[in-house]
């Protein structure tokens, strides 16, 4: 089926964009390759509207599979008729399909199947007409012994099963019935009686009633992992007074006669029995999508944002995992992050060992001449980074806290044993804080991005859909940095375009094997990288040694030539042309325009020409917490204080301040003016000021403000309240969301 127009026409671009990017994708293109290099065929696409036309397809494809099994099942009863084989056919989703498929589709025996057993069928269809009838007389003529219809009573509530399951499967009605469940229902969650201490974590859920079509991502989340505990008994459905209402304008004739009497109460029970409990399981499940998709999007933006973090770059590195009774773990790393020597040292309490643990640091800083020092930001952090600025080192000296999530579960992975297999746990995780402040990315891809600590209830979406949108995210972010392929690891190289593990695993044997890659060609040399293979990863691929310089630019192998017949024209190399400003402004770009190249091409090339495989991320910059400040009982209402963002969520973002517990600054308090999305102003590690706005110690809660006067509003309301904060539901959020949030666990 051709899906151009369809996609095109709800993704707001052109038929012809969306046709060229199908075939591409069909080929086996990948997204970040189509978004770069073939923005001619796509009219430019980026990389999301590349991603909406890819999953959309994959959406249709499902559904038309799903018509051509229902045409197939319909047929073989025999049952299939032009006008019916044309509704399926142009059915648009999932749910008006099945809504046509329910009465052909193959059921268990029911209510109405059992009825139909014994020979209502008729009387069910006479008194659906809602004429005028003698009713008993009518229903009298379907008692029998053989069919088991023993009374007046038993034949007309037979009728009335029959009449329930015909209005269950009209699928306009079902269309009605989805609208007012989700425009008009109401969400009701209820704690289960004698649970209420158990539940505390989700108290203000106990009796919360809000609007199917406005509850946010969190809450609904919140609401189902409260029921899934066994802590909450939730509810989904519409006032049952307008829900009957809808049915009875669609079945009821407006007679008032005994059979209507009759349709009305197979109304009530086609509604209790078959309609709320059909509508309320579909209703979930388009609500959890929704929820799963703001989520998934919110993780998937948090994680690129941290995996684009600022690198230090090649430095010699000294890396603490810290420590109280066991110690603190350091290691020393070269500029390539290889790992030079371990050591443990122990200054604080019980043990206290001070000066054996100055005495070993600055030994190893002058040994390795390390440039910079990595301090895990995890229990006794803080600690240990006042003891290492204690010890006299050189200014030029770097001391800096690291993020250290996720460095645990590295240090236990199987990507950790193969690389250090002679290193314990402790060490591996040091060696990981060290090499994250070098290189966040190429780091940070050996880790579950679940485990990284910047997402929101990760483990109540839908896993597969989080798993095709982190992956999506960190190819992304990999090759829009471009990997230099004589560093980087098997795991960084497997999200190169085009690649993956086995190929990855190929290069790294290779490149062992043969020593460092000397040019991109050599690439296809490697085991199974076919040119199909090396058309999609050779441009994100660096080679920095090369003798050409277009092996270490984005620029793809397949412009080479026009590179170097831009240099010819000039009577220059490209080397030269790379180095001179002046060179590349007598470059008249419409005169290599071609068939193939296109303008948008040709302007990549000159920008990549003046900054060859240029770094997109921020330059790394020294981050210090406030020295006076180092336990949540430091803190006081009213302090400012420099944080960096961790984590960020719908409704407000994490800051470290540096007391090992993130506060939260809620959505009301990100900024002065009204902010309905987080990342509209903050990103992840981005350094920011906050205000302390109170303090909880036993709780462990820390709420902050990014606000010029945080105190101000507060002022007001409590002097319009007389003395009594009010609240404002639509900015302030729940507790439960403020509790959820504070206590950092998402996902746990």
């Amino acid at each position: 089926m051709n899906y151009d127009l369809k996609i095109a026409s709800e993704l707001s671009i052109k038929a012809s964009q969306v046709k060229a990017t199908l075939e591409l994708l069909d080929e086996g293109a990948t997204v970040p390759f189509i978004s770069r290099y073939r923005k001619e065929a796509t009219g430019s696409l980026d990389e999301v509207q590349v991603a909406g036309i890819r999953d959309r397809v994959i959406q249709l494809r499902e559904l038309d599979k799903r018509k051509e099994a229902i045409l197939k099942s319909i047929s073989e009863q025999g049952k299939l008729t032009d006008s019916l084989q044309k509704q399926v056919l142009e059915a648009e989703t999932m749910s008006k399909l099945e809504d046509i498929y329910l009465p052909y589709k193959p059921k268990r025996r029911t209510k109405a199947t059992i009825a139909r057993e014994k020979g209502l069928e008729p009387l069910a269809e006479l008194i659906f007409a809602q004429e005028s009838i003698d009713l008993d007389t009518e229903a009298e003529k379907y008692i029998s012994e053989e069919k088991e219809v023993q009374s007046i009573e038993e034949a007309l509530q037979g009728a009335r099963d029959i009449i329930a399951e015909w209005i269950n499967e009209n699928a306009s009605l079902r269309e009605k019935m989805r609208k007012l469940f989700l425009e008009e229902g109401t969400f009701s969650s209820k704690v289960i009686p004698g649970k209420e201490t158990e539940a505390a974590k989700f108290k203000d859920y106990f009796d919360w009633k809000e609007p199917i079509k406005t509850a946010p991502s969190h809450r609904v989340l919140a609401m189902r992992r409260g029921e899934k505990e066994l802590f909450l008994m939730l509810d989904s459905c519409p006032e049952e007074l307008d829900a009957l209402a809808v049915i009875e304008r669609e079945v009821l004739t407006g007679q008032a006669n005994s059979s209507a009497d009759q349709v009305k109460i197979a109304v009530k029970d086609a509604y209790k029995r078959l309609l709320k409990p059909s509508m309320e399981t579909e209703v979930r499940l388009l609500t959890k999508r929704k929820a799963d998709e703001e989520a998934i999007r919110v993780f998937a933006e948090n994680l690129r944002q941290l995996l684009l973090g600022a690198p230090l770059g090649e430095k010699s590195v000294m890396a603490i995992d810290p420590g109280f009774r066991t110690g603190c773990k350091v290691v020393c790393l070269g500029p390539q992050g290889q790992f030079l020597e371990y050591s443990a040292i122990f200054p604080h309490e019980p043990q206290r060992k001070t000066a054996e643990a100055g005495m070993i640091l600055r030994g190893m800083v002058e040994k390795y001449q390390v440039q910079a020092i990595a301090i895990g930001n995890g229990t006794a952090g803080r600690e240990t980074e006042a003891f290492v600025k204690t010890l006299g080192l050189p200014k030029s000296t770097i001391v800096t806290m690291v993020n250290e999530a996720g460095a645990s579960i590295y240090s236990a992975s199987d990507v950790a044993r193969e690389e250090f297999p002679d290193l314990d746990l402790t060490v591996r995780g040091a060696v990981s804080i060290g090499r994250r402040l070098m290189d966040p990315l190429a780091e940070l891809v050996k880790i579950d991005p679940k485990s990284i600590g910047v997402g929101q209830y990760q483990h109540d979406v839908d896993q597969n859909s989080l798993k095709n949108a982190l992956d999506d995210t960190v190819m992304s972010a990999v090759n829009g940095v471009g990997v230099e392929v004589n560093t980087a690891s098997k795991q960084l190289l497997t999200y190169v375009s085009g690649l993956g593990p086995g190929l990855a695993q190929n290069i790294v044997d290779f490149r062992n094997q043969n020593g460092p890659f000397s040019s991109r060609n050599q690439l296809l040399k490697v085991p199974r990288l076919g040119d199909k293979a090396y058309e999609q990863a050779a441009g994100f691929l660096r080679i920095g040694q090369a003798s050409n310089p277009l092996d270490s630019s984005a620029v793809h192998p397949e412009r080479y030539s026009l590179v170097e017949k831009m240099a010819q024209d000039l009577g220059s190399s490209v080397s030269e042309l790379i180095q001179s400003e002046d060179l590349r402004k007598k470059i008249n770009l419409q005169s290599y325009v071609s068939d193939q190249v296109g303008l948008p091409t040709l302007q990549d090339i000159l920008e990549e020409l003046a900054k060859p495989g240029r770094d997109p991320r921020e330059s790394f910059e020294v981050f210090q917490f406030e020295e006076s400040v180092n336990a949540i009982t430091d803190l006081k209402t009213g302090m400012k204080l420099p944080g960096v963002i961790t984590n960020i969520t719908a409704f407000g973002a994490f800051v470290d301040v540096g007391v090992h517990q993130d506060g939260l600054v809620h959505l009301s308090h990100l900024a002065d003016r009204f902010v309905k999305d987080p990342n509209e102003i903050v990103h992840v590690n981005q350094k920011v000021e906050v205000t302390v706005l109170e303090v909880d110690v036993p709780r462990k809660r820390i709420g902050l403000s990014m606000k010029s006067d945080p105190f101000a509003e507060r002022g007001k309301k409590m002097e319009k309240g007389k003395g009594k904060p009010a609240r404002n539901s639509e900015s302030q959020g729940t507790m439960a969301e403020k509790l959820a949030a504070l206590k950092g666990k998402f996902g746990s």
